[in-house]
């Protein structure tokens, strides 16, 4: 029984607004659990509310808020934290719980991680010409285009290494065996999904984020650092602006978060394929079949 075995750890993804987070503290005070953060945009200190973070305060979390939008914020700073915290945690006779979207921090944690050497930060002022990839695809390897914070990465890589990210990433340390991990997905259907989304940026409004939006825009972090693509920053800033209407600031921010959404359901079709999913809508349904699963693992 999972209750016995301490040093199992366990891994929840999910997409955006698909109750991770409430699960996770169902199943943290069930198999007494400490709970690791593995979404890279719950890191930030000063963005809460939009970026969803858990209120509860029953159970042990760790890596939420621990990073100002002011500094940049990566897998391999992540990786070091999580698996320090799942260390200590493990040292107290409990179980880690690591919970999140992020597919990035769950492969690193799962796969391993190359620590990359020399690499100076990213400037804010690159630009890329997509020729160059075409020209050069294996610089490219594995990495979209469209994502100009990865692309700059992979460039600097091999510009500054002579070797290209992903021939560094076969190099990958690994910090756990396979069968440490018990691991699990929620895939609840795109109908509630965007139902959810919906609410929650209602709800979101209602705490405080425009507020919360107005002290980030004043900070005004380095374009380049992630904490700049917190879903709803952006849109916020426009209806400031006086360039969106609230209804039209509401229908942006809902295209966004399901643009996100799909994106996760996508990573976790091509990356999680030995997986445990679990597809309920209904919450108790759903908390019931989780713990049971665990319960026999």
């Amino acid at each position: 029984m999972l209750k016995k075995n301490k040093k199992k750890i366990i891994l929840l993804f999910g997409p955006t607004a698909s109750g991770k987070s409430k699960l996770a503290v169902d199943i943290a005070k069930k198999f007494n659990c400490e709970i690791i953060n593995a979404d890279s945009m719950q890191v930030y200190k000063e963005v809460k509310i939009l970026s969803a973070r858990p209120e509860n305060t029953s159970i042990k979390h760790h890596l939420y808020g621990c990073v100002s939008v002011k500094n940049r914020f990566s897998t391999g700073l992540w990786i070091k934290k999580a698996v320090k915290k799942i260390n200590q945690i493990h040292k107290k006779g409990k179980i880690a719980l690591v919970v999140g979207g992020t597919g990035l921090y769950f492969k690193a944690l799962t796969e391993g991680f190359s620590e990359i050497p020399g690499i100076p930060k990213p400037n804010k002022n690159f630009e890329f010409n997509k020729s160059y990839a075409v020209k050069y695809p294996k610089i490219f390897k594995g990495v979209s285009l469209n994502d100009k914070q990865r692309v700059q990465r992979a460039f600097l890589v091999y510009k500054h290494t002579g070797k290209p990210l992903w021939l560094w990433q076969k190099k990958n340390k690994k910090f756990f065996k396979s069968s440490d991990f018990i691991k699990i997905y929620l895939q609840p259907s795109k109908l509630e999904i965007d139902e959810r989304i919906k609410e929650r940026f209602t709800d979101m409004l209602r705490k405080g984020a425009i507020r919360e939006a107005k002290k980030f825009i004043k900070i005004n972090p380095s374009s380049m650092n992630s904490s700049n693509f917190i879903i709803g920053l952006k849109e916020i800033s426009l209806f400031l602006n006086g360039e969106l209407s609230i209804e039209k600031l509401k229908e942006k921010v809902s295209i966004r978060s399901r643009q996100y959404a799909k994106r996760q359901f996508t990573w976790q079709r091509g990356q999680m394929k030995h997986w445990k999913g679990f597809g309920d809508t209904n919450y108790l349904d759903l908390r019931k079949k989780v713990i049971s699963y665990l319960s026999k693992t």
